[in-house]
């Protein structure tokens, strides 16, 4: 059976945005680029919920990430990426583009 880790940024009162889905609030150096690299690159895919994927999708394929943050973007960028979500489909074109996406089949159970 393979591990599930959770990757995510919490204030101390456990938010994970701000009122309007802002997330400037987090603090980003190069200890913390180093931790994002040390667990990234010991993962075998990305877990998304939509809004999350939708937030990535917007910002890693592109150019200015690539030029930023060139080691996390090619990760980002490089592994599967499983998309939970209701309301994404890859036929509609409704889901951003973005390399290796897999929506899960909603389960019959």
């Amino acid at each position: 059976m393979r591990k599930l880790f959770s990757f995510n940024m919490v204030t101390l009162d456990g938010f994970f945005e701000g009122p309007n889905h802002e997330i400037d609030w987090h603090h980003v150096d190069e200890e913390f680029n180093q931790f994002a690299v040390e667990q990234t690159s010991a993962v075998d895919a990305l877990l998304f919920g939509r809004v999350t994927y939708q937030l990535m999708a917007s910002y890693w394929p592109t150019s200015i990430a690539v030029q930023n943050d060139p080691i996390v973007a090619d990760l980002m960028n490089r592994l599967p990426k499983l998309v939970f979500s209701r309301t994404l489909e890859k036929r509609s074109g409704i889901i951003p583009r973005w390399s290796r996406i897999i929506l899960p089949k909603k389960s019959q159970n």
